[in-house]
């Protein structure tokens, strides 16, 4: 065999050896994400104590119903919108937590849980340990600096589920109460393009996949 021959060989299979450490890397990494532009800022209180409570209680939430009729009306939205999320989350257990957690989350927000969904469908297509060029994080593309004004301040915790999806739910809200009930403004905001019309109506026309009549 010749010295060009060889020398070929093992160009090939050092491109390929390559390759293969660069896929590796990839899978191994949080796959990046869009958005994620909030501004830090001063809190108050309530919010900062809204924020804190999910660091300290990381299991996911229970809802509780007043009647029997609430609870089916749940147990309902829960079975529609399994059918719809499943492409995204293909195990029923880890589905059915998330769905309940956003439930959860979203009402005690006083968010509509619709317009919820559709605002992480846009910033993270529903992957858990997505992180956006500038390093939100995870499901709602949190950023990190909002863990520096606790106590906690590990930015790691915002790929909790429940940490993550109470941080996006109270920060949405606390914008909402900014703007006087806002939506543009308010996820405009969320996003760091306030004013700008992409974000919010991308959010808005995602929000039309997860709309539920009871």
């Amino acid at each position: 065999m010749s010295p060009s021959i060889t020398a070929q060989r093992k160009s090939r299979r050092s491109v390929i050896w390559r390759a293969l450490v660069a896929g590796a890397a990839s899978l191994a990494l949080p796959r990046l994400a869009w958005a994620g532009g909030q501004i830090e800022e001063a809190l108050a209180d309530s919010v900062r104590t809204a924020l804190s409570s999910a660091i300290r209680y990381a299991a996911p939430p229970i809802p509780e119903f007043p009647d029997t009729e609430s609870r089916l009306v749940y147990l309902r939205w829960l079975g529609a919108m399994s059918q719809r999320l499943q492409s995204k989350k293909p195990d029923w257990e880890s589905r059915r937590e998330f769905l309940q957690s956003v439930w959860y989350e979203s009402h005690r927000a006083g968010l509509d849980t619709a317009t919820v969904l559709g605002l992480i469908q846009v910033e993270s297509n529903f992957r858990q340990f997505a992180v956006s060029s500038v390093g939100a994080r995870g499901y709602m593309q949190v950023m990190p600096f909002w863990t520096r004004q606790l106590a906690n301040g590990d930015p790691s915790t915002l790929f909790h589920m429940q940490t993550n999806l109470r941080f996006g739910c109270v920060i949405l809200r606390h914008y909402l109460d900014v703007e006087q009930g806002d939506w543009m403004m308010a996820l405009g905001r969320y996003n760091g393009s306030r004013g700008k019309a992409e974000y919010p109506n991308a959010v808005l026309a995602a929000k039309r996949n997860w709309q539920f009549s009871g």
